[in-house]
């Protein structure tokens, strides 16, 4: 008999550990365990206002931009669409399944303008 997939209602609840799907041999867990992030907020908090809407999250945008150098991801556009597909990126990231990416234009504006000012990047990116 001719099998088909079936398609209806989607699953209500469901249980997904990015950590048991990226196989631990995979180069973002390396990168991980040797990248330590923790000065990013104290280094970039006078490039950012005190009013207005929460900026995208400048250690995720580090992570990103990471990946970006390491995979060759060359423009914003297609590493924010790599990060919303790719399981691995989105567990170096620490972005769970259904977290929103950043917008590329949001991403690249902040970048430029708040990484412009400081020299985080350099200092992330020349270790």
């Amino acid at each position: 008999m001719l099998g088909r997939q079936e398609s209806g209602q989607g699953q209500f609840f469901y249980s997904f550990d990015l950590d048991k799907v990226v196989p631990v041999d995979h180069l973002v867990r390396q990168i991980d365990g040797f990248l330590d992030l923790s000065w990013v907020h104290n280094e970039l908090a006078p490039f950012y206002s005190h009013t207005g809407r929460p900026s995208i999250d400048p250690v995720l945008m580090i992570q990103m931009l990471v990946l970006g150098y390491v995979f060759a991801l060359h423009s914003e556009r297609r590493l924010c669409a790599e990060v919303q597909v790719n399981l691995a990126y989105r567990w170096f990231c620490k972005l769970g399944i259904e977290d929103h990416i950043p917008d590329h234009s949001v991403f690249c504006r902040a970048r430029r303008e708040r990484f412009r000012e400081s020299d985080a990047l350099r200092r992330v990116l020349n270790v």
